[in-house]
């Protein structure tokens, strides 16, 4: 069954990380965050919010509609001085317009119903002139074949049903540069990125990490036996491995409010 992101099991599900290099220099790429005010939806555990922060944002505010979320967000940036956070719907963003330099969203489209409504949010919070960047992984990142560096292609090799699943829920590339630019962006080409997720330093660790399905919804819609499965699975791929970079690709688009 699906991730419950209310759950208080699911409480530190996003919190057991840091962002890397490579997204921060992702970003740094597309705009400059220093002494700008920025809004991070669908903000999890806080991972990317504190990131902004230590590049130098004046203000970093992160909005998610799960509290449990929003209570680990804060136990993660405890002492950055810089960041708040706010419980939120993506839909109805509890901000006057023209309030923001920047709005970043990762990994949060693919699980909106209405996507317009959104973009429509999105561009009403943003100054004139201010950046949105949605970052999320289409059915074409996810299902890149398994490799020592992009273990989630395992998962579809094992169980092809998950296939059918990401499909029905993950953005088409083009179908989202379309909505932006329906709803009053004006959009870049779209970039994609190897995001170093995590560095296992043997098999181990990595099965290890799995185990609890953290960090990894669709690993929610397997049965603690078909998990297993998995991991067993992956095992015989990569037991000779070490270290064991893991690495997910993403897609970015980028767009501007006339």
């Amino acid at each position: 069954m699906p991730i419950d992101f209310h759950s208080s099991d699911n409480k530190y599900t996003y919190t057991n990380r840091q962002a890397t290099d490579s997204w921060t220099h992702m970003i740094q790429n597309i705009v400059d965050v220093k002494e700008k005010r920025v809004i991070d939806i669908g903000c999890g555990g806080g991972i990317y919010t504190k990131q902004l922060a230590m590049m130098g944002a004046a203000e970093v505010i992160g909005v998610d509609f799960s509290n449990q979320m929003i209570q680990a967000a804060k136990e993660n940036c405890t002492h950055t001085s810089n960041v708040s956070f706010i419980q939120g719907d993506a839909y109805n963003i509890p901000f006057a317009d023209e309030t923001f330099d920047i709005v970043l969203s990762r990994a949060v489209i693919h699980h909106l119903d209405y996507i317009p409504k959104f973009l429509q949010e999105a561009y009403r919070i943003l100054k004139r002139g201010g950046i949105l960047i949605l970052q999320d992984r289409t059915i074409e990142d996810c299902t890149i074949p398994g490799s020592p560096e992009h273990i989630r292609g395992y998962f579809f090799s094992c169980y092809p049903k998950l296939i059918r699943i990401e499909a029905k829920r993950r953005p088409e590339t083009n179908q989202i540069q379309h909505l932006l630019h329906d709803n009053g962006f004006e959009t870049n080409p779209i970039q994609t990125l190897w995001e170093v997720r995590k560095t296992h330093p043997s098999i181990e660790d990595l099965l290890q990490d799995l185990s609890p399905r953290t960090g990894r919804s669709i690993l929610h819609e397997l049965s603690d036996n078909e998990l297993s499965g998995l991991l067993r699975h992956i095992h015989s791929k990569l037991y000779k491995k070490s270290p064991i970079i893991e690495q997910d690709r993403w897609t970015i688009w980028k767009a501007a409010k006339e």
